[in-house]
């Protein structure tokens, strides 16, 4: 059974360690090292994290399964890109699954907790960037109902990458 959690300023530790594991995890091999190590660094600390779970705009969730962290998902409200439509967007910064769970419905769990949050907060749509390359990801979205409507670069220490930025309406 999976379930999900908000996640408290206690947990900018486990954030900092589980999205470091899991960005690792999915995108290392197709990314120089020096180039991972400056994207880890900057984005995967505990103090980021800290900073991040402090932000009145962020909301995390944390999906745990058989008494483990399982993944996990950022939402931020703010400043979206011109091709957003709606009066009140929320973004989906990370949604991640740990490698071991991914196909055991973690994804799932925190996308279903990721609407609902947007919903609780007002949101009139949910918007995310997916790495162009990212195709099981961009299935996995799309069977949510997420469509394409731009681009976006996104860098990943000196490399810039292009994203598919996608957008649901609530």
């Amino acid at each position: 059974m999976i379930i999900t959690r908000c996640a408290t300023t206690e947990d900018a530790g486990l954030l900092a360690e589980l999205g470091a594991r899991t960005f690792s995890d999915t995108f290392a091999a197709d990314n120089t090292a020096e180039d991972m190590a400056a994207y880890l660094a900057a984005c995967f600390s505990r103090e980021k994290q800290a900073a991040e779970l402090a932000d009145p705009r962020s909301v995390f969730l944390i999906a745990e399964a058989e008494d483990k962290s399982a993944g996990y998902a950022h939402l931020l409200a703010g400043q979206w890109p011109r091709e957003i439509t709606g009066s009140r967007p929320i973004e989906i910064v990370r949604l991640y699954s740990a490698h071991e769970w991914i196909g055991k419905g973690v994804g799932s769990a925190l996308m279903t907790a990721c609407l609902d949050a947007a919903r609780n907060r007002g949101a009139d749509s949910v918007w995310l960037g997916v790495w162009e390359n990212n195709v099981r990801a961009q299935a996995f979205y799309r069977k949510w109902g997420f469509v394409e409507v731009g681009t976006h670069v996104f860098m990943l220490g000196s490399d810039a990458k292009t994203d598919l930025v996608m957008q649901r309406t609530l």
